[in-house]
């Protein structure tokens, strides 16, 4: 799951992505396409494992 916060404080989020930070924003490659967003206050990624027994 990748959250970004943007610079007026909305967030989008997006599941199952691979992503690059890059100096001038963020792009994102998920299963809807690539998104390129420019206006990123913050990012939060979190990486779901399944439990061991």
């Amino acid at each position: 799951m990748l959250t970004v916060v943007h610079h007026d404080d909305t967030r989008t989020s997006f599941k199952d992505v691979r992503y690059e930070l890059h100096r001038d924003g963020i792009r994102i490659w998920s299963d809807e396409g690539e998104h390129v967003v420019t206006d990123i206050l913050m990012t939060q990624a979190y990486r779901r494992r399944e439990a061991t027994h």
